[in-house]
């Protein structure tokens, strides 16, 4: 099972056991859940209302769309007789996404005010969860943070993803999001409190990242894998199309802004009188970007060879 862990304790007599487990998440797993991880909860259940009124409001809109009609179109041709392959490059997934500089759905009412707060304690437990990966990294606390930003000259990037998965009447032809790892940063995820369907790719097996009601599951972008040296991976992940139940899921992403310069942090590569050579590329984050929209879905260390032949 994917490691849940009380976050609380980083306050307390067992901090150094929370930072073990934490480091544990990171460098095994690269995903992990917190629990008492200080959002509330009466703004936790908030938000689920508003997600799910505000899917509600766009399931009509779902059924016109091209996954649904891709999906049909197979299946058709299979009840005439023909051979249709799975469909391997469109998503079983309704989505929007939250950036500050733009527009957000005005209904339900409630839906930027809550938002708007969400993101927020979003915001700030992703920092608190840099800093700790700075501290067992042994690196100056904020480290990560100022990388993302460039020094401080340039605003990390925050936004949010809302998905729901829809029932899928052939769930064996179509993913409700395919393989890929990550990106950027840091990102926190408030998943289903019921209907499963992530899983990661562990050891060469899939694993369910199972549902734990209001806690915020955390993993790693290919930016962490970047500044840890390898340290903390980014790791390959899914949404598998289900028959039954409506899956919510809020994906936020704290990343590195465009114009930041990323790297292995220079401390990781001296360990006393040894040097540890770099085995990532130096690059500016929004050339990494323009590499990964073209190669989200393949594998991730050709990303890294382009960006380096690139500079």
């Amino acid at each position: 099972m994917i490691p849940v862990i009380d976050f609380s304790k980083l306050d307390g007599e067992q901090r150094a056991e929370a930072l073990a487990q934490i480091a544990n998440g990171c460098e095994e797993w690269g995903f992990f859940q917190l629990a008492n991880h200080g959002i509330a909860e009466e703004l936790l259940e908030r938000v689920k209302k508003v997600c799910s009124e505000c899917y509600r409001l766009r399931e009509e809109s779902f059924r016109a769309s091209n996954p649904v009609r891709l999906l049909n179109e197979l299946v058709d041709r299979e009840t005439e007789g023909g051979v249709g392959k799975r469909l391997g490059d469109v998503d079983w997934e309704d989505v929007f996404v939250l950036q500050d500089d733009k527009p957000w759905p005005s209904n339900p009412p409630e839906f930027k005010e809550t938002m708007k707060e969400f993101r927020d304690e979003l915001k700030k437990l992703a920092e608190k969860v840099m800093e700790v990966m700075d501290e067992n990294l042994g690196l100056e606390k904020g480290y990560i943070r100022k990388a993302f930003s460039a020094n401080g000259e340039h605003q990390p990037f925050f936004g949010t993803k809302v998905s729901h998965y829809p029932p899928c009447p052939r769930p064996d032809l179509v993913d409700g999001l395919r393989a890929h790892t990550d990106a950027g940063g840091v990102i926190l995820l408030f998943q289903d409190d019921e209907v499963g369907g992530l899983q990661i790719l562990k050891d060469g097996q899939w694993i369910d990242v199972q549902p734990v009601k209001n806690s915020i599951v955390i993993n790693t972008g290919d930016q962490i894998e970047v500044l840890s040296n390898g340290r903390y991976k980014s790791v390959w992940h899914r949404v598998l199309a289900t028959p039954d139940g409506n899956r919510r899921s809020i994906a936020s992403f704290y990343n590195p802004s465009l114009k930041a310069t990323i790297a292995p942090a220079t401390k990781l590569l001296s360990a006393q009188s040894d040097k540890v050579p770099a085995s990532y590329p130096m690059f500016v984050f929004g050339d990494y970007m323009d590499v990964y929209v073209k190669q989200k879905f393949l594998p991730k260390q050709p990303r890294f060879e382009a960006v380096a032949a690139a500079m």
